[in-house]
């Protein structure tokens, strides 16, 4: 992997990493005083409670929203999960399934000492982190006896709506070449407050529920015995259950999420203070599980223009890199994400292209770089988008990509045939293996387009960073800094889901994860 070719001011680099970093100190202050029932819902979860009830209503929003109900969720779901487990003498499962039918309320159960509630709640979680541990040993083992593909990886969708469907298509695309398989979420998940129980169908996608994840684990698992090599399973952990998806992800050994700070905010309209406190317990799991986020810096260039705003996508994979070190990631789980997405009609559009890819993989040299296909321009020539897709390719090897998202003929159509996903497969593999070493043979002219291109998107991200620094993230996201996209910082959707913490407040797997570290910066 080649790095300072573009001889960028590090000076500026630096600079950038310490208001990316004085950016998320401040918000982490909210962080930490303030949970969500989504992240009460998600230690529900990692406890063990599952299910719905008659009404298809899952077991961990119930209990939940009784806790609400009986004004004690500042002091954390797993106080009073423990409390009555203690007291009625049943197991967490056992607990919630007396809720639902409403024979016990959490917060009239009679206490009991706090040491052994307390005692009881560790114990609970060091069980929950023991399987997780189990599942990241498990993957490991599996690399070291299959191996793994080469970078970079290939990135395959599939998205038929069944989930056995689903398994026939991510097959057929790990025997064609692909090392990735994610399976697209039904259309409109993201701004569900629950998550849907067992294998269930969708539009646009299929659910992403812990049965189905389960379903294509046992199938990538298959597979990989097949191909010898370790195929990677991905999911979608946004929106308003990111950390719920992000345990159920653990439990069932995925090995990637989309997991962006700020694109519930941006592109789902979801409230900003709940987003940031998802998005911390959602990547503290994930870090702990040894799952590889992926951020969502590519849609920015969906709302704005990739000439014009380049430097915004730069701004906000420091921001995430920030936020990821203060949830206990290391660089190589940070799969930041970035696109191949200038109006093919751009004159030197290529060059540009390169500009962006190669800065972004000198400044981040240690992170699993994920590279996006292009969408924006794409028309139903397919003949054309096929070369586009080409170049998309060629950029991505030529830069050192880690992670590339193959795109389609016929793009944005969600669930393509078979044969376009064979076709697209085929177009990566045969220029990624045709141009392998094409960037150990050529330089990059200090004084030339490609190089001036990258130092003006490092001083432009350098600039907007300062000016973030200055008048703090809620605030730059309300004036519509990132994306072209205004969100206040009250609107949106799921505030109401957010509480203030009591000072007796307690989750054990913040502390359990990071080691005891709590919003530190990581570094």
């Amino acid at each position: 992997m080649r790095t300072g070719v573009l001889q960028v001011d590090e000076k500026k680099v630096a600079r950038a990493r310490v208001a990316a970093r004085n950016i998320t100190a401040e918000i982490q202050k909210f962080i930490d005083g303030h949970t969500t029932t989504t992240t009460e819902r998600t230690v529900l979860r990692l406890f063990g409670i599952d299910g719905v009830n008659e009404d298809n209503a899952p077991l961990p929003n119930i209990v939940v929203d009784n806790i609400v109900a009986g004004g004690g969720l500042s002091r954390g779901a797993a106080y009073w999960l423990a409390n009555a487990m203690l007291y009625h003498g049943l197991s967490a499962q056992e607990v919630a399934e007396a809720v639902a039918r409403r024979s016990i309320d959490l917060c009239r159960v009679p206490r009991r000492d706090d040491g052994e509630v307390r005692s009881l709640i560790d114990r609970m979680a060091a069980e929950a982190c023991h399987r997780i541990t189990d599942n990241r040993v498990g993957r490991a083992e599996r690399i070291a006896r299959l191996g793994q593909g080469q970078h970079p990886w290939l990135y395959v969708i599939v998205a038929s709506g069944n989930i056995y469907e689903d398994v026939i298509q991510a097959k057929a695309a790990v025997k064609a070449g692909a090392d990735i398989i994610a399976v697209i979420r039904t259309t409109g998940q993201s701004l569900l407050d629950f998550v849907p129980y067992g294998v269930e169908e969708g539009f646009g996608g299929t659910p992403a529920t812990q049965e189905n994840f389960r379903i294509m684990r046992r199938a990538l698992d298959e597979v990989s015995e097949e191909v010898g090599r370790y195929i990677r399973q991905v999911n979608y952990c946004s929106g308003l259950c990111m950390p719920e998806i992000a345990a159920m992800g653990a439990l069932e050994r995925l090995d990637m999420m989309l997991n962006d700070s700020m694109y519930g905010i941006l592109f789902r309209d979801i409230n900003p203070e709940r987003t940031f406190i998802d998005q911390y317990f959602s990547r503290i799991i994930n870090g702990y599980a040894g799952i590889i986020i992926n951020t969502g810096e590519d849609n920015y260039m969906t709302t704005d223009d990739p000439i014009k705003a380049g430097h915004t996508v730069l701004a906000s994979q420091f921001i995430n890199e920030a936020f990821a070190f203060r949830s206990g990631l290391s660089e190589e789980q940070m799969g930041l994400g970035h696109v191949f997405q200038i109006n093919p009609d751009y004159e030197d559009g290529f060059l540009y292209e390169l500009a962006q890819a190669q800065l972004t993989r000198e400044i981040f040299p240690n992170a699993p770089l994920k590279y996006m296909p292009p969408t924006k321009y794409m028309t139903g020539n397919i003949f054309k988008g096929h070369i586009y897709n080409g170049l998309h390719n060629l950029a991505g090897v030529l830069t050192g990509q880690s992670i590339i998202l193959v795109g389609m003929l016929a793009e944005a159509v969600h669930t393509p045939y078979m044969h376009e996903r064979y076709l697209s497969i085929e177009n990566a593999r045969y220029v990624l293996n045709n141009a392998r070493h094409l960037a150990d043979e050529i330089v990059f002219r200090p004084d030339g387009k490609i190089a001036k291109r990258a130092n003006e998107i490092l001083t432009a991200a350098h600039d907007m960073l300062l000016e973030v620094e200055k008048i703090g993230l809620f605030e730059a996201i309300a004036r519509g800094m990132f994306a072209g996209v205004k969100r206040p910082r009250h609107g949106g959707k799921g505030r109401e889901g957010v509480f203030a913490k009591a000072k007796d407040y307690y989750n054990p797997f913040i502390g359990l994860m990071l080691g005891g570290r709590e919003g530190g910066d990581g570094e």
